[in-house]
């Protein structure tokens, strides 16, 4: 099984950073094979204006097509998922997430974002053509912290991305 995560957060060193982190921890420990996109780092003019032959749009759009899981990181602001992930979401062809699991896994500061996620992202990955999408992972940001370099992420946290994960896999056997 391949993987792709695509963070859609605006900073390195940002909370969603550190889960990243933790979801890389989970698929080495799993052995899946793993691309990882971090969309604020690909060419801005490229996202906004749609450049869909950007040879780094182009780049990238491709590990999403190899993926069999796509794992979707996002910061939640004004009740919406990133437009930083919007952006590259946009440039997907329609049928992008056919035939893949995709893991919707947000931040936000509060637990009256949780539905966000549903009613904001849910929508796009559905369109996408997504095979299975697991309930999103949300998480509250004070369960995220950061002493020194190293992120630390509450057990709860990390036992719901391996629960998540778990989920996934028994997906991907059943449909082999």
């Amino acid at each position: 099984m391949k993987a792709v995560i695509i963070n859609g957060g605006y900073s390195v060193n940002s909370r969603l950073t550190g889960i990243e982190v933790e979801v890389e921890k989970l698929l080495s420990k799993t052995n899946t094979t793993y691309d990882k996109i971090l969309v604020h780092k690909l060419p801005a003019e490229a996202l906004i204006t749609a450049n869909y032959a950007n040879p780094v749009i182009v780049e990238n759009v491709k590990k999403v097509e190899d993926a069999d899981v796509v794992i979707l990181l996002t910061p939640v602001f004004k009740g919406a998922y990133s437009g930083i992930l919007k952006t590259f979401l946009d440039l997907l062809p329609q049928k992008g997430f056919e035939n893949k699991s995709v893991i919707p896994i947000a931040i936000g500061g509060s637990i009256a974002h949780l539905l966000s996620v549903d009613y904001a992202l849910k929508p796009v990955v559905s369109i996408l053509g997504a095979t299975h999408v697991t309930n999103p992972v949300y998480v509250v940001d004070k369960l995220v912290t950061r002493v020194d370099d190293v992120y630390v992420i509450d057990g709860e946290i990390t036992e719901r991305l391996e629960s998540t994960w778990k989920q996934v896999s028994r997906f991907a056997s059943a449909r082999v």
